[in-house]
């Protein structure tokens, strides 16, 4: 992309492409005029040159109308559609390959809240604005498709084309995701799990008010950075009370980095002075993290995540609310690819009510008579779960089955009956134990 000086913009301006502050980060789309708060919010950030690989227009020259609330409407219409017209696609029906279908459909939509959000901060950074009416019905949609689609988007992988969007959109996403599934298992209302769904879409937006060579770095910060970022939440809760959001919401952005035992901050509160909504996005915000790879840490297994949690050291979180995590999820988070007592590969699919040290789980080298990878609920015994897979353990044993499936795709046709035998897919060595189940306090499973 090419660099384009900051003092040559000036209001009124538009471009045949995206403008970005770095490869990732929209700041404005195509064709939408550049506007005197663009101009000094970037000086604000002290950005010398912005990033975009079109070229400078009038906006005439490509029949885009000069007016900005026009353009922004047409744009921000764009942008919900697709969400509304993919969660339509998950009616009952519509989904015709099974679980293969259903994953690559709701990944489908998982993309375009990603595209939401990203849209959303962008607007806001650019206009201080956020339209409160669409957000609030996008998460009641949201809630919905999550309780319709629950074991699938919890098993959500980072795919190319959700790669291009900054932690920043990423990690509220899949907190939010987290929160909405643990409200629905505690059987929250549904006007207060919209409440708590918009809080944690918002509860990192407090970042947007300070440098961006800080929140979005991808380098270690220094002491002086770290107490820099420790003001989003009371900027955050600046920007919702500017903007006229419910004091609820308010309070649940600022709270979220609070903690039971009264170490966190901005206001240390602990134990019941802590709003809910703060406590359901603390344990999320912790997991996600905690399993989110940056390149200055590696990320944890979903279950080291897990296992933390239950363990609470330090009395940060709020049991009930691990307690949820837990049963929504399970001990093997939904989307672990564990290595079974039998010497088996499975996928977590599925929680199991009745006990989360035994999750439902798709074996990866087994087939039913329809096709479908066979499906098993795990047990203490022969079924037990022997550990989680490593990361490099789960890319090669994923390599493996994809090679296997291309070479059964590719294989001729024939009319004989084969034996079937179970497919040559490298296994795990010994199990490696960082910590095991027993280890965790046994009243979290009664």
């Amino acid at each position: 992309m090419e660099q384009i000086p900051l003092s040559t913009l000036t209001n009124g301006l538009t471009f045949t492409a995206d403008l970005f502050i770095d490869n990732s980060f929209l700041i404005l789309p195509q064709t939408v005029p550049i506007s005197e708060s663009l101009i000094q919010t970037l000086t604000e950030w002290e950005f010398d040159t912005i990033l975009s690989e079109g070229n400078l227009s009038l906006g005439g020259d490509i029949g885009i109308p000069q007016d900005s609330e026009e353009t922004t409407v047409e744009i921000e219409n764009e942008y919900v559609n697709p969400i509304r017209k993919a969660m339509e696609n998950s009616a009952p029906g519509v989904i015709l390959n099974g679980d293969e279908g259903r994953m690559k459909m709701v990944q489908d939509v998982y993309n375009e809240y990603l595209n939401y959000i990203e849209r959303l901060f962008t607007r806001y950074a650019t206009h201080k604005t956020i339209n409160q009416e669409e957000l609030f019905e996008t998460v009641k949609e949201l809630c919905v498709f999550i309780k319709e689609n629950r074991r699938f988007i919890l098993r959500v992988n980072p795919s190319p084309e959700n790669c291009k969007h900054n932690f920043f959109v990423k990690h509220s996403l899949r907190s939010t995701v987290l929160a909405i599934a643990i409200a629905q298992y505690m059987k929250i209302p549904l006007t207060k799990m919209i409440e708590l769904g918009t809080t944690a879409i918002l509860h990192e937006i407090g970042m947007l008010r300070l440098p961006p060579q800080i929140y979005m770095t991808n380098k270690q910060l220094s002491p002086s950075e770290k107490n820099q970022i420790k003001r989003h939440p009371v900027l955050g809760y600046t920007i919702l009370k500017d903007l006229n959001f419910p004091l609820v919401i308010q309070l649940g952005v600022l709270e979220h980095h609070e903690k039971e035992s009264g170490e966190g901050y901005p206001r240390q509160l602990s134990g019941d002075k802590i709003s809910t909504n703060a406590k359901i996005i603390s344990v999320c915000c912790s997991f996600e993290a905690t399993t989110s790879q940056r390149e200055y840490k590696d990320e944890k297994s979903s279950f080291e995540a897990m296992f933390e949690l239950l363990l609470n050291q330090k009395n940060w979180y709020s049991d009930s609310v691990v307690r949820a995590l837990l049963c929504t999820v399970s001990l093997y988070p939904i989307g672990s690819y564990v290595f079974l007592k039998s010497g088996k590969i499975g996928l977590v699919v599925d929680v199991n009510p009745s006990n989360p040290r035994n999750p439902i789980v798709q074996l990866l080298t087994e087939k039913d008579a329809d096709g479908s990878l066979k499906t098993i609920q795990t047990d203490n015994e022969t079924f037990g779960i022997a550990r989680i897979l490593t990361t490099q353990e789960k890319e090669d044993v994923l390599k493996a089955f994809q090679n296997e499936q291309e070479k059964q795709k590719n294989k001729p046709a024939t009319n004989n009956v084969e034996k079937k035998e179970e497919k040559n897919i490298a296994t795990p060595s010994e199990p490696k134990k960082n910590g095991t189940e027993e280890d965790v306090d046994i009243t979290f499973f009664n």
